[in-house]
């Protein structure tokens, strides 16, 4: 077989992902979305705004919209569904009064069940993850210095981790709700979450579903606007955690951080085709993740290290699935990557 030269192979690996775009989807509402998650090809759900839930089972050919009942004044951050009924949604409220909740629906969203609520003094959840259909995560931002922190082990009842186990959180961190990919997990236990705020951006990681923690301070800075958004964990130990500073929308100044640990340390990195700061990150298989932020979306091929831009259409999130990936935004856009 004839071998094509080093130089040849780049132009046409360039050249395939040049090709690759957002192909938009009709979500049928105008709402903002945070939450986003692929379950599959064809299966994928939709979080926002006003408590609005969208999801498809056919690809994006058709979705259905729901607004969940006495949610409207909840912006949906995160969302983790099992198939096309079944799927968790945690909300926040970001004006007015403290509230945070976690719904369940199984069938479809024709009906929402109330699993968890907190309206306590300070109260704000960032996002949740599940490591199988039973173990849950959910987390939200300091009370009293330490993260609150939920767990399930039933998919049914949630419980707040005691703070003791718990690491100190540095003055002002927090996490950003922007994207719902502020909190990662792998495999049956692990699980990492990035932060901003304070100093300095900081990854806190728990090996036991949550029961013990330990933080790893980054080289990135951070500031009340500041840190990590989002953050992927790939294979052979990469992981790849974005942000930036969100008043700043076109700086790219610290928006990438790489590990090749899986999260034990991690080191600045910067690409062109990486515009500004970016809200969310997924693992897309292989060596690729796929990024995305007000200013665009950018996909890397060799780990994180290089980025090609996607394009300049705004996204807050983006789910990856097998060979296709989705993005979600403002204005009820929705659109699919297919590699």
């Amino acid at each position: 077989m004839r071998r094509i030269r080093p130089c040849l192979l780049a132009i046409v690996v360039s050249s395939r992902l040049a090709a690759q775009q957002w192909v938009p989807s009709q979500s049928h509402t105008t709402a903002e979305f945070r939450g986003l998650h692929a379950v599959d090809a064809r299966t994928v759900w939709a979080a926002g705004k006003g408590g609005v839930v969208s999801h498809t089972s056919d690809a994006g050919a058709s979705w259905q919209v729901d607004s969940i009942p006495g949610a409207a004044g909840l912006f949906l951050v995160g969302v983790h569904a099992l198939d096309a009924r079944r799927a968790w949604v945690v909300g926040t409220a970001f004006e007015g009064a403290s509230l945070g909740r976690l719904y369940y629906t199984r069938d479809a969203g024709q009906t929402w069940v109330l699993q968890y609520e907190n309206d306590a003094k300070g109260v704000f959840l960032d996002g949740m993850a599940f490591w199988d259909s039973t173990h849950g995560i959910a987390f939200g931002d300091p009370i009293e210095g330490k993260l609150l922190l939920l767990t399930t082990e039933d998919g049914d009842d949630w419980r707040a981790r005691s703070s003791e186990a718990l690491p100190a959180m540095l003055p002002g961190e927090a996490a950003f709700a922007a994207s719902g990919t502020a909190i990662a997990v792998s495999g049956t236990s692990e699980a990492w979450l990035g932060t901003g705020g304070g100093a300095h951006a900081r990854v806190l990681h728990s090996a036991d579903r949550g029961k013990r923690w330990s933080a790893v301070e980054t080289p990135a800075s951070g500031s009340a606007a500041k840190g990590i958004f989002g953050i992927a964990i790939g294979q052979q130990g990469r992981a790849v955690a974005v942000g930036g500073d969100y008043r700043q929308r076109e700086a790219s100044s610290e928006n990438l951080l790489l590990s090749d640990d899986a999260g034990r340390s991690w080191r600045l990195a910067q690409s062109p085709g990486l515009v500004g700061v970016q809200y969310g990150v997924a693992f897309a298989g292989g060596a690729r993740f796929v990024a995305a932020g007000p200013g665009g979306s950018a996909l890397s091929s060799d780990g994180g290290l290089t980025w090609t831009r996607l394009g300049s259409e705004g996204y807050n999130s983006v789910s990856c699935a097998g060979q296709v990936c989705w993005a979600a935004g403002t204005g009820g856009r929705i659109a699919r990557l297919s590699f």
